[in-house]
């Protein structure tokens, strides 16, 4: 179950701001579920969890195994919503080092396609020598420049190495169009579909997040359904979180704050922060309008950051995305003395110091004139990071709504295409 906390954060706004604005936020919420708003043809990703597919998780689940039983690399190809939802995931779910005694390590999850660089590249193919390797491309149209680039490299790479190379492809694509269906019907590669009423940014729970986590070793069954719950907890207008959520960011939107901060104190949740990233940037940076969101990591951050967030330009709003029980139940020794300063810590757990400094944090920026707000998890599992992916992609489909923008395009990457194309001379 999730947990929001804005009571800090409604102190920055005018009386009755937050009651003015909840029938909007209502409104907003009804456009969405009723699929009555501007890019209602890409609410696939609420579909799916109302009408589950267990014969193709299950699919996923047995290719995920063979994959496991028979690589030491999955090598997933792609990028904005074709890895980062995935790369999120795993970093939560996965262990900070592997387990001892395993009997067969999970094979590892590498990404290619989400830059340019030949550097990597070349130093990639080279790591890759003499390991078993699989390759998931995730591409609609097949033909993304950084992908595609990267696939080239990738695939005459496995033809030379491989005499079953076309075995070890996974294409996850359209359903019928582009070049990786072509690909697909002229060399038996395996094929999943990206449905063609979602964008890449809300793919996370179909086969482009859902297969290379399954590699991973997670259970994909509990993080869908996590979803699926919180998508039912949703569904109305009463104690929706997601609601409180969109109403707090805009209200102070409404003030002049321009840019939101996504905290995290766990390491492992910060691609948590990449992934929302894209999620609200692409969905709302439109029409000059929209929070700049940008994703840190404390305490790591308060040593580099913290400095301009405590007395920096008062544009910043933080939602630090917080659990319960991080299982940092690591108690401080007793060390016989003092001479680092921290007897005082001695038998406390790392748990409740972490907290504490989350505490002080929040207290700090709030007083120093940044609004703060707090999403709560339980604790970090495959069906609470559900929850939370699904929390967000609701929250920013009303928040969108209530910005009067479309909340499921993105015009403005063209431009950069257009203009990086002309320098290259493409036809």
């Amino acid at each position: 179950m999730l947990r929001f906390d804005y009571q800090s954060a409604s102190s920055f706004l005018p009386e009755g701001a937050i009651d003015r604005l909840r029938p909007k936020a209502e409104e907003a919420h009804r456009t969405l579920v009723e699929k009555t708003g501007a890019g209602n043809d890409f609410l696939g990703w609420r579909d799916l969890l109302r009408n589950p597919n267990d014969a193709l998780l299950g699919d996923v689940v047995s290719t995920a195994e063979e994959i496991r039983e028979k690589a030491d690399v999955l090598l997933c190809i792609g990028i904005g919503g074709s890895y980062l939802g995935a790369k999120a995931v795993i970093q939560a779910l996965k262990p900070y080092f592997p387990a001892d005694g395993a009997t067969r390590p999970a094979p590892e999850i590498l990404f290619a396609g989400h830059h340019m660089s030949g550097a990597y590249l070349r130093e990639l193919l080279a790591y890759l020598e003499g390991k078993s390797v699989y390759v998931n491309v995730i591409s609609k149209s097949g033909t993304t420049l950084e992908p595609a680039l990267a696939f080239r490299f990738v695939r005459q790479w496995l033809e030379k190495t491989y005499d079953d190379a076309d075995k070890r492809i996974i294409v996850t694509t359209d359903p019928s169009k582009g070049a990786l269906n072509q690909l697909h019907h002229e060399r038996g590669y395996k094929k999943y579909v990206i449905p063609p009423d979602i964008g890449g940014r809300f793919s996370v729970l179909t086969p482009v997040g859902l297969l290379p986590i399954a590699v991973a070793g997670i259970d994909i069954r509990s993080l869908f359904y996590g979803a699926v719950a919180q998508c039912d907890a949703l569904s109305g207008v009463d104690q929706n979180l997601a609601i409180d959520y969109a109403l707090v960011r805009n209200a102070l939107l409404e003030q002049g704050y321009s840019v939101e901060l996504l905290s995290v104190f766990e390491p492992r949740l910060f691609d948590i922060g990449g992934w929302w990233q894209q999620l609200f940037g692409e969905s709302e940076g439109k029409e000059n309008k929209g929070l700049y969101p940008d994703a840190v990591q404390y305490s790591t951050d308060l040593h580099s950051l913290g400095q301009y967030v405590q007395q920096g330009k008062r544009m910043l709003l933080e939602t630090f995305l917080m659990v319960e029980n991080d299982q940092g139940d690591l108690s401080v020794p007793d060390a016989g003395g003092d001479l680092d300063g921290l007897a005082y810590l001695a038998g406390k757990s790392m748990s409740m110091i972490n907290r504490k400094a989350y505490e002080g944090t929040a207290k700090a920026h709030s007083d120093g004139g940044v609004p703060v707000t707090t999403l709560w998890l339980d604790r970090i599992t495959p069906s609470t990071i559900g929850e939370c992916l699904y929390f967000f992609e609701h929250a920013v489909g009303v928040s969108g709504y209530m910005l009067g923008v479309n909340p499921f395009d993105q015009p403005g990457v063209e431009a950069y295409k257009k203009e990086m194309f002309r320098l290259l001379g493409r036809p």
